[in-house]
């Protein structure tokens, strides 16, 4: 459920800020209070497209933030997200706007646009008139029917997905692996004489390391041997001035008085622990200036493999390991070829029993839509009554459509008729736009059961109608309003009339400054804005009656709809 909005720098909106309540939440102004621009605010905090010209004069940037309170679904995506939980369960997403840099946050954390996006599904669906015209395309239609169908058909409706998806990979791989004759013979020649280069090069992994230190030893095998025989001097006991033969005269010196107290015996065997271990480096040192001595011809050799090796990675792969793996998808590549049509055959027999699997996996989705279809359409229909299409009929036609795609073979199509008579058509061919924001309301009635966003936004639902009309499309937004928080705008009295909560959205001016706050209207607030709704220019007390009677009207509806 959205809890609050708040709003900084935003067109009109200086600073402002609104608590939005459970049930049916009603907001009302004059034309041109600005009462798109509450719609406009939340869908630019939920990555809507930003304009320069959207921030307020004279401001740099803008804020928007909005406040909900979340469920075990959005808890999910906060933490497959890994964000932060807030203490109290809600879910505060905010928007910094500015012509540079906008910050999308989430409970405090930067976020990405996408991130803001994907949670947004979760909290709140935003009804505006585009969406009314959305149902002017098919394409709406099947979308509405597998909501419809809930859990039943997602299992099936991922199978034909994963079907769909491997034989398209099949046929891209037939495309790709097809070749004539000529050019199956250049593949095989050159895939032979780049397997027979790396098989003759005989490699080893982590040999190129190794090769590279030698030849690093070998070109620097001067310098190592003078500095090598230099502390080799320093350190033994040929050299008068040698750390070794001082080492031994002093460790003589030490023996000669070490019996005479047990602390003299222990810096003994200290003294006689350091001689030892540089016996040891000398001798290791002697090993290693014996290992750095080599012939001309040892270093050719590894500057020869070291060559090659680096060849075959130039050609074949950044490592020794890349080089020895091409060779094997080399040789894969030779055993194919050798069996090419067998190869192919087996591709094409594999592409038939994925078509196979591919059908049967549409035939059990389309059964599962067929089945929800016929209960949508009765439901749809009554819900269409209900909102005054006295002589509608509704029909959901499922047909086959001419090529398979990821959501399968069906093609969904709502068809309609609104007068005696009349054979139904197509919604494109038929419904005005009050029809078609009467149409969506009732789709919406009759999934709010099956749906889990908490949150609905209406805007324009009050299209092209009036009079009975909006009595019963102010009824249905209630019964809607009972399963979810609404949030409706409207220039209705009949709608405004059935308010939980009722808003007021009002622009003052002075000479100077233009400002469009909202704020929650009272009782007696409320009957005076419904009389300004009824056309009443001054609230004298026969519009406050008229307006009284309206919500005593609404008031007897949500008693027997409770």
């Amino acid at each position: 459920m959205l809890i609050s909005l708040h709003v900084k720098n935003l067109a009109l909106m200086e600073e402002t800020e609104v608590e939005f309540g459970e049930g049916l939440n009603i907001l009302t102004g004059e034309t041109g209070a600005g009462k798109s621009l509450l719609i406009g605010s939340v869908t630019l905090a939920l990555g809507g497209k930003f304009e320069r010209e959207m921030l307020r004069k004279g401001a740099d940037s803008a804020l928007v933030e909005l406040v909900f309170t979340g469920n075990e679904r959005v808890y999910g995506k906060i933490a497959e997200m890994e964000l932060e939980q807030s203490e109290d369960g809600t879910v505060i997403i905010s928007r910094k706007l500015s012509t540079g840099k906008n910050v999308y946050r989430v409970n405090g954390e930067t976020v990405t646009a996408r991130q803001v996006r994907e949670l947004a599904e979760l909290l709140i669906d935003i009804h505006g008139q585009h969406e009314h015209q959305s149902l002017l395309h098919k394409k709406k239609h099947m979308e509405i029917l597998d909501a419809y169908c809930g859990t039943r058909l997602q299992k099936e409706a991922e199978a034909v997905a994963a079907a769909y998806r491997e034989c398209r990979e099949l046929e891209r791989s037939l495309e790709e692996e097809a070749m004539d004759e000529a050019a199956k013979a250049r593949e095989q020649s050159l895939a032979q004489f780049e397997l027979q280069e790396i098989e003759q090069a005989h490699l080893v992994p982590g040999e190129d390391e190794e090769l590279e230190q030698r030849y690093r030893v070998m070109v620097n095998s001067r310098k190592i041997t003078e500095n090598l025989s230099e502390s080799y001097q320093y350190t033994g006991n040929d050299f008068e001035g040698g750390a070794g033969g001082a080492l031994s005269r002093a460790l003589r010196a030490l023996r000669n008085v070490s019996g005479l107290d047990s602390r003299l015996g222990e810096l003994e065997g200290e003294l006689t622990e350091i001689d030892n271990l540089l016996a040891d480096y000398n001798r290791d040192l002697a090993a290693y200036m014996d290992d750095c001595e080599f012939d001309e011809a040892d270093y050719a050799a590894v500057e020869e493999r070291l060559n090659l090796v680096n060849h075959l990675k130039e050609k074949y792969g950044s490592t020794l390991e890349a080089v020895i793996a091409y060779g094997e998808d080399r040789q894969r590549l030779l055993d194919k070829l050798s069996d090419y049509d067998a190869y192919m055959q087996k591709l094409n027999d594999r592409l038939e029993a994925a078509k196979a699997e591919l059908e049967a996996a549409c035939g059990r989705l389309s059964r599962i839509r067929k089945e929800h279809a016929a209960v949508l359409t009765k439901q749809l229909k009554e819900a269409l009554v209900h909102l005054n299409f006295a002589t509608v009929e509704f029909e959901i036609a499922i047909g086959r459509a001419k090529t398979i795609t990821a959501k399968g073979y069906d093609d969904v199509e709502f068809l309609i008729s609104t007068n005696p008579g009349e054979g139904l058509k197509a919604l494109s061919q038929v419904a005005s736009g009050g029809e078609l924001s009467r149409i969506m309301l009732a789709i919406k009635t009759v999934l709010a059961g099956r749906d889990d966003i908490d949150t609905l936004i209406f805007d324009e639902i009050d299209t092209g109608i009036s009079g009975r009309t909006a009595w019963r499309v102010s009824e249905q937004l209630d019964t809607v309003a009972h399963a979810h928080q609404v949030l409706c705008i409207t220039h209705l009295p009949q709608i405004a009339a059935m308010a939980d909560r009722h808003f007021v959205i009002e622009k003052s001016s002075t000479q100077d400054n233009t400002i469009t706050d909202i704020r929650l209207l009272e009782e007696e607030e409320s009957l005076g804005e419904l009389a300004r709704l009824l056309g009443s220019d001054t609230l004298t007390e026969a519009a406050l009656s008229n307006a009284r009677e309206m919500r005593l009207q609404a008031a007897a509806h949500k008693s027997r709809s409770k």
